[in-house]
C-alpha cells in the first residue's frame, strides 16, 4: 500500500504540521485508509470516502495512551505494523452519560519491499503519536499540573482482599494491558497482611521507582503515605509522585481524582478505566496532606478525612455487609439512622486565612518537572511562586460560620511552642500541645451535642458521595462540615441523598454548617465512640490537626 510522509521544509528544516500515510486497515487486506495525523488528532479516513465524510474517524491525541510499532509472523511478507491505543469519551449503551471506553486503530504497512524499512516508517509514526500525544499538558480550573517523566519503573501495590476481593482480577483485565499499551513498566507487588505496604515503603529504596500506586481501598494509600513520612528521609521521600487506582469499596480519592479531571460522574469499572487512563497520561499535582494528633502515640498523616459520630460509625460498622461492595454504606447508613445518636463533645477551629483561601489564586502555582528543575518563568509565575511560599497569618473569618461559634480576636505574643516538636514529618505550626487551652483566634462551637463531625480535604467521601465539593486537591484548607443535635432522621436522609450530588451544601437545613479551617481541634465527652482518619480507626479521644499544603505529589493526568 502506498505510505507517505511529511518532508522536512527546505526553508526551516523542520516537518509540516501533518504527517499522511496510506494504509491497509486490519481486520480486512482489501481495506485502504488514509491516515492524517495533526498535531492534536489521528484522522482515518477510508478510501475510497464515498459517501463523503460516513468513513471518517476522527481522534483525539488528548484520549491516546499509546502507539506501538511491530512486526509479525507474516508468512515472509515484508509487512510491519502500527497500533494506536484511545479511551475517548463515548455515550454508554444502556444508559444515559459517557464513560472512557477503549478504542484500538491498526494498520498494516507494506509499501516497501524491505521489512526494516516498513518497520523503521511504522517506528516513525510511533513516535510522532506519543510525542504530539505528550505535548497536551494543560491546566484545569486554575489547577497546575506536572508531567511526569517516561521511561520509569512503577510500584504497583495491588491488595487483593479490598472491596469484593475482585482487585486482582480487575488489574489483570483491565489496568495491566492498558499500562503495557501506555508502554509504562510496572512491578506489581500483592500486599499480605495490614500495614504490609506501610512498612515496604518505609525500608524501600525509593531511587529505584519513579512513582508508586495504589490499586485498593483508600486504607492502602494510608499505609504508604503514613510509611513515607516515618522516613530519616520523610523530605524526600513524600516527593515520590503516588498513584491510586480504584479497588475497594469507598474509593473516595479515585472519584476525586475523576471528579478533578472534569469528568462526569462513574462508578465500578468505568472509574477504574478512568483512573486507568490518566495515570497513563502521567501528570503530577500537589496534594495536601493534614497531620494528626492524638493524645498519645506518635502523629498520623490523612489525605482524605476525619469523621467523628454518624459518619465514622457508618464506616466502621458497615464492615459486615463488606461483601456488596460500595453498597454497604447505604444499608450501613439506613441502620444508623434507625437508631441515630447524640455525640457530646467539644469543637474548635482557626479559620482558613485570606492568604489560604482557595478564591485568592493560590492554585495557580509554578509548573515544575519531575526532575526538580523548573522552566523558565514569566513575572507572573513568580509571583505566584512567591505567594505560595508566604506564610499563612491573616485570618478571615467565614461567613459559613455557626451563629453560635465564637471566635475571640487575635492577640500578639510570641510564636507558641510546637505539639509535635522533635515527631517525624513537617512541623506543626498551627497547633498548641492538646493538654494547653486553644490560642486566642480560634472558633469554639458552642454547641457541644453533634450528629457528626466531618473534616475533608477531597471532593467525595464515596464514589457516590461528593461531601465538600468545593474542596480540590491543594487548596490549603480543611473543609469542615458538622450536624449538630435536633435534627430528624428525614432531615438527615435528605442531606446524604443531596450529598450524592454534592448539593447538600445549599440545603436550609439549619442544623448543618460548613466552613473552611486550617486546623481543628475535637475533645469528644462520650465514654466511647469512633474516630476514623481515612477510614481506618484511631484512638478515641482528644485530637487536633493541621493542613499542610501541597506537601505530597498525585498522578491526575
Amino acid at each position: 500500500m502506498d505510505q507517505r510522509s511529511a518532508e522536512p521544509d527546505p526553508g526551516t528544516g523542520s516537518c509540516p504540521v501533518t504527517l499522511y500515510g496510506e494504509f491497509t486497515a486490519i481486520g480486512s487486506r482489501k481495506v485502504r485508509c488514509a491516515v492524517n495525523l495533526t498535531e492534536k488528532e489521528l484522522i482515518v479516513q477510508r478510501l475510497p470516502s464515498a459517501p463523503v465524510g460516513r468513513n471518517k474517524v476522527v481522534l483525539s491525541l488528548k484520549d491516546c495512551v499509546g502507539c506501538r510499532a511491530y512486526r509479525e509472523d507474516d508468512g515472509g511478507e515484508p509487512a510491519a505494523y502500527l497500533s494506536a491505543y484511545f479511551y475517548p469519551l463515548k455515550r454508554r449503551w444502556l444508559s444515559s452519560g459517557v464513560s472512557r471506553q477503549r478504542v484500538e486503530h491498526r494498520f498494516r504497512l507494506t509499501a516497501l519491499q524491505d521489512p526494516g524499512a516498513n518497520l523503521e516508517e511504522a517506528e516513525k509514526w510511533a513516535r510522532a503519536v506519543r510525542e504530539r500525544s505528550g505535548r497536551h499538558q494543560y491546566l484545569r480550573d486554575g489547577l497546575t499540573v506536572w508531567e511526569l517523566d517516561h521511561p520509569g519503573r512503577m510500584m504497583l501495590l495491588v491488595n487483593p482482599q479490598s472491596g469484593k476481593g475482585q482487585a486482582l482480577s480487575l488489574y489483570n483485565n483491565h489496568i495491566q494491558p492498558m499500562l503495557n499499551e501506555a508502554g509504562v513498566p510496572h512491578t506489581l507487588v500483592i500486599t499480605e497482611r495490614q500495614n504490609h505496604a506501610r512498612d515496604l515503603v518505609r525500608e524501600a529504596d525509593l531511587s529505584q521507582w519513579n512513582a508508586v500506586v495504589i490499586m485498593s481501598g483508600d486504607g492502602l494509600l494510608y499505609e504508604v503515605i503514613n510509611g513515607l513520612l516515618e522516613r530519616a528521609d520523610w523530605e524526600e521521600a513524600i516527593q515520590t509522585p503516588l498513584g491510586f487506582l480504584p479497588g475497594g469499596s469507598g474509593n473516595a480519592l479515585a472519584a476525586s481524582i475523576h471528579h478533578y479531571s472534569g469528568a462526569s460522574q462513574v462508578f465500578g469499572e468505568e472509574l477504574l478505566i478512568s483512573c486507568g487512563f490518566l495515570l497513563c497520561k502521567g501528570l503530577l499535582s500537589r496534594m495536601d496532606l493534614v497531620s494528626v494528633q492524638l493524645s498519645s502515640g506518635p502523629r498520623l498523616f490523612s489525605f482524605l478525612s476525619l469523621a467523628w459520630g454518624f459518619v465514622a460509625d457508618v464506616d466502621i460498622e458497615s464492615e459486615k455487609y463488606r461483601h456488596v461492595g460500595a453498597a454497604r454504606f447505604t444499608v450501613g447508613t439506613l441502620v444508623r439512622l434507625a437508631s441515630l445518636r447524640i455525640y457530646k463533645g467539644k469543637l474548635a477551629y482557626l479559620p482558613a486565612s485570606k492568604d489560604c483561601n482557595p478564591e485568592g489564586g493560590l492554585r495557580n502555582n509554578m509548573t515544575k518537572h519531575c526532575n526538580n528543575q523548573a522552566p523558565s518563568l514569566s513575572p507572573a509565575s513568580q509571583l505566584h511562586r512567591q505567594t505560595r511560599d508566604s506564610p499563612c497569618q491573616n485570618t478571615l473569618h467565614n461567613s459559613c460560620h455557626s451563629n453560635n461559634s465564637l471566635k475571640v480576636r487575635r492577640a500578639e505574643s510570641t510564636p507558641p511552642r510546637s505539639a509535635t516538636k522533635g515527631h517525624p514529618g513537617p512541623p506543626a505550626s498551627r497547633l498548641l500541645p492538646l493538654d494547653q487551652p486553644l490560642p486566642s483566634d480560634w472558633v469554639v462551637v458552642q454547641e457541644e451535642d453533634f450528629v457528626l463531625m466531618l473534616a475533608m480535604y477531597q471532593s467525595h467521601l464515596a464514589e457516590d458521595l461528593m461531601a465538600a465539593p468545593n474542596a480540590t486537591l491543594d487548596d490549603g484548607v480543611i473543609h469542615l462540615t458538622y450536624v449538630t443535635a435536633g435534627i430528624s432522621r428525614s432531615a438527615l436522609l435528605r442531606l446524604f441523598l443531596a450529598m450524592e450530588k454534592g448539593t447538600h451544601l445549599t440545603s436550609n437545613c439549619q442544623h448543618l454548617v460548613h466552613t473552611e479551617v486550617q486546623a481543628l481541634r475535637l475533645e469528644p465527652n462520650s465514654p466511647k465512640g469512633i474516630i476514623t482518619v481515612d477510614g481506618e480507626v484511631v484512638e478515641y479521644g482528644p485530637m487536633q490537626a493541621e493542613v499542610h499544603r501541597g506537601l505530597a505529589r498525585l498522578i491526575t493526568g
